[in-house]
């Protein structure tokens, strides 16, 4: 599983991929990461922030929300995000 749950926390494994043409969920990178595209280039942390923005859209939480256990200077990610509801069905949506 992409996601577990931990101390009213939700840490997600992220393989990213930086220089996409948009920005997208892509679904399962293995069992245990999910892929997603950004389109920023991996340059001085614009691909993170970007992340950041987009994980801040798709989850309906503030970007001061998301933060990063792993993985800022690395395609493979671990982000840590509130557990709710609406994350957990957010989550699921994205591996149907």
């Amino acid at each position: 599983m992409f996601y577990t749950i931990y101390d009213n926390k939700i840490f997600i494994s992220i393989k990213a991929q930086p220089k996409a043409s948009r920005n997208e969920i892509v679904g399962l990178y293995g069992d245990d990461a999910i892929k997603i595209r950004i389109k920023a280039p991996a340059v001085e942390g614009a691909a993170n922030k970007e992340l950041i923005k987009f994980l801040a859209k798709e989850l309906k939480v503030s970007k001061s929300e998301i933060e990063f256990k792993s993985g800022e200077s690395n395609k493979n990610k671990t982000i840590i995000v509130p557990n709710n509801t609406y994350i957990v069905s957010k989550l699921q949506e994205w591996i149907e």
